[in-house]
Order: structure tokens, then sequence, then C-alpha cells
């Protein structure tokens, strides 16, 4: 029997009101700059084949989409305009302080921009809605050797374990045994770098490895993409987008092999989405931010649960 407590609400009256008023203020910003709002499905009949994402299957025909870009991508192939969309989104994650399996999402996309411009009007909805300076930025390079003194674009897979290592990373069996690089530079950024990131304004750190490129442009040997950090919490995720569906294609295939290699399902590719790069994606960047996250920093709250209605599980 569930306790008699367990029906009440997470979120006091008060979050849920700020809540409303913080999706009015970003509506209001998309509206001043005469960006489209629009809707796109939750189910798919596929979902995205990154192995860090894991989906949530709606049965046996249909996955709930981990993000709306695919679908909004097709968009901005047939009418090359600029829009966002509030919306769900759903990853099988471990439930906990800053993960729900449902959760709120803001994706634009900027036609005519790159990352950079794309990161100055970010900053602009972050100083309306946190009433904060402008945000710090730092290239993925630059972080590294500011905080740990280690280029991630050098240093060998032994010189980044090394650097895990002395500076006190308790690493699994698993880690240890680990060989890919990517691996260690996520540690390294997750355990020593990311603690110290939007402490004073938010901090955009941009120009990953091109191994983390996922869905941005790979220019001048750097992915062309950046995410946000305020408080150490990363809250949005930006790409220049890639517009090359052969390029798409194959990045598809290559996850689609890592996938097979960790026991993985192996997800159908979204021919519709590759097709809608094969008609013309315009030269555009997008991000998305995780509005429950935006929130639950705004509020100085440290738990999801504080900000959503009711908790999935």
């Amino acid at each position: 029997m569930l306790k008699s407590n367990t029906w009440q609400p997470t979120a006091s009256l008060e979050i849920l009101q700020l809540r409303a008023n913080i999706l009015a203020k970003i509506r209001s910003f998309f509206a001043v700059r005469d960006i489209l709002e629009v809707e796109t499905p939750l189910l798919g009949q596929t979902s995205i084949p990154d192995p860090n994402i894991h989906s949530i299957t709606a049965n046996t025909n249909f996955y709930l989409q981990t993000s709306p870009e695919f679908a909004m991508k097709r968009l901005l192939a047939a009418y090359k305009t600029s829009i966002y969309q509030i919306c769900k989104a759903f990853r099988s994650e471990e439930s906990g302080r800053l993960h729900n399996p449902e959760f709120t999402m803001l994706e634009w996309y900027r036609v005519g921009f790159d990352h950079h411009k794309l990161m100055d009007e970010m900053d602009d909805l972050l100083k309306e809605i946190l009433n904060c300076s402008s945000a710090e930025r730092l290239r993925y390079e630059a972080a590294f050797l500011k905080y740990l003194e280690i280029n991630p674009h050098k240093a060998s897979l032994a010189e980044l374990k090394n650097c895990a290592l002395s500076n006190g990373l308790e690493a699994s069996t698993d880690l240890l045994a680990d060989s890919n690089r990517d691996t260690w530079l996520n540690a390294l950024l997750c355990h020593f770098i990311e603690p110290n990131l939007g402490k004073k304004s938010p901090t955009f750190i941009y120009d990953y490895p091109a191994s983390q490129a996922a869905l941005s442009r790979i220019e001048n040997n750097v992915a062309s993409r950046f995410e946000v950090y305020i408080e150490g919490l990363e809250i949005a995720n930006g790409f220049h987008e890639l517009k090359d569906a052969k390029e798409q294609r194959q990045r598809f295939e290559n996850d689609l092999k890592k996938r097979e290699k960790l026991g993985l399902p192996i997800l159908p590719v979204d021919e519709n989405f590759l097709t809608a790069l094969e008609h013309g994606l315009p030269d555009c960047a997008g991000v998305a931010l995780g509005v429950d996250r935006l929130i639950m920093v705004t509020t100085k709250n440290k738990t999801l649960k504080t900000v959503l209605s009711f908790l999935t599980y």
C-alpha cells in the first residue's frame, strides 16, 4: 500500500508559478525575434543511435523521442525558417537528483547562425531569465589547460589516465580497462572541470574534440559545438549543424557499430531525417536546453523533484 502522502505534488505552488512565468518569458523572448514555435511528434519509429543516449520504447513499433531534433530539422529542410519548441523528451537514465526519465526541453534552430552567434543569443536568453552577467567563454582546450594543465587534443591515453588518477579519481575496474580517449576526457571533464564552471556567471565551453562532434560540423579539426554550465551543472548543448547527409549516415553507422559492441539495441536509421538532409538543410545552428535544470538553478534548488509537479518514478 502507498503511503498516504505520495499523491501530493513534489513542487510547491510558488515554484510552479515561477515555472509558468519562466516559460512565458521564454516564449516572449522568441516572439520578439519572430521565431516560429512548432510542435513535432513525441513518438517515432526510431530514435537517435548515439550509444550514450538510451531511448524508451513505447511498444514494439515506437520509441518515445529523446529529442525533437530529427523532426525539427525536417521542418528546417522544408521551410528554411528559424524555429523553436518546448516539449517533453524521454531518456532511459538512472533517476536521481539531476535526472528524470521524462523532462522538459527547449530546442531552437537559427537559420544563418553558427555556434558563436547562437552562443550570443543563448547568453541573451540566460541574462533575461536569470538576471545574470554575460557568460564566460572557454575553449575546451583552454578549460583543460586551466584546471588540469593538460592538452586534451594532444595528450596520450596514458597521460589522460595518469592525470585522472594523480588528481584522485577513484576509477572503477571497467574504467581502468577502457581504452577510449573520449571516456577518459569525459571523466576528467566531469570530475575536475565541470564543478568549477558557471560560478559567477554561466560558462560556455566550445570547440570540442572532433571525436565528440555528434551532429555538429567539424571545422579546423574541432567540433563546432558548445555546452553551457551554471553552478557546475550542464544545462544546454549546441551545434553548428552538420548538413552533409553522407557524413551523417556514416556517423550513424559508426554509432550502430558502437552499440553492437556494447550489447545495446540496434535502432533503424531515420531515413526521413537523412532524406531531409539530402533535400537541403539551411546553414543553421541549434541548441537544446534542459528547462527543468534551468528552473532548478534559478530557484537555487539542489534536486529536480523540487521543480517538477510529480516525479515519473
